[in-house]
């Protein structure tokens, strides 16, 4: 499938990067995406979350303060939400590196996933770093219909996401 190319969204490494894929926008239906989980398999981001309202995290790496500080972040929060609610942490990292840093760091409340292998969820929701194959940060929550009905694109790698924001348009979302 071919993916329009934008330059100049955003900086990495203080130059100009291409982003791969268009934005995702409030509203739309969101893309099923296939990425893989810290077993080596293959995860459906919709399918594997059925029924369930999902916050979806992109992430460019966990080995980064600002992205452990966000996934840790979520999974505090998750223990506090609903069961209805799916909280998916993405990031271009090996699932053997997402294995080790999550046992380490605790990470039991969130799932955490990779998509390096496919490079099928950075296209579709418009998060793909061209030059270093990295994610760069957004936030999406996603309903229980597949509709969008929170996106947020960080403008700077080393932004945080609004997580008061994020949490209340998920909870909004159970209905």
């Amino acid at each position: 499938m071919e993916y329009v190319e934008r330059f100049g969204l955003i900086k990495f490494g203080g130059r100009d990067a291409t982003i791969v894929g268009e934005d995702i926008t409030v509203g739309q239906q969101a893309p099923e995406f296939t990425v893989t989980a810290q077993d080596w398999s293959d995860f459906h981001g919709l399918a594997n979350t059925e029924g369930k309202v999902r916050v979806i995290a992109a992430v460019p790496s966990l080995d980064t303060a600002v992205c452990a500080r966000e996934t840790r972040r979520f999974n505090e929060a998750a223990a506090a939400l609903s069961e209805d609610i799916a909280i998916l942490i993405i990031s271009m990292d090996l699932p053997f590196a997402q294995a080790r840093w999550c046992g380490a760091e605790g990470i039991d409340q969130v799932t955490v996933l990779s998509d390096h292998v496919h490079a099928d969820f950075g296209p579709k929701y418009g998060v793909l770093i061209k030059e270093v194959r990295l994610l760069r940060r957004a936030v999406f929550v996603v309903d229980r219909s597949g509709k969008v009905v929170y996106a947020d694109y960080m403008p700077a790698l080393g932004n945080e996401p609004d997580y008061d924001a994020v949490l209340e348009a998920a909870r909004q979302a159970l209905g």
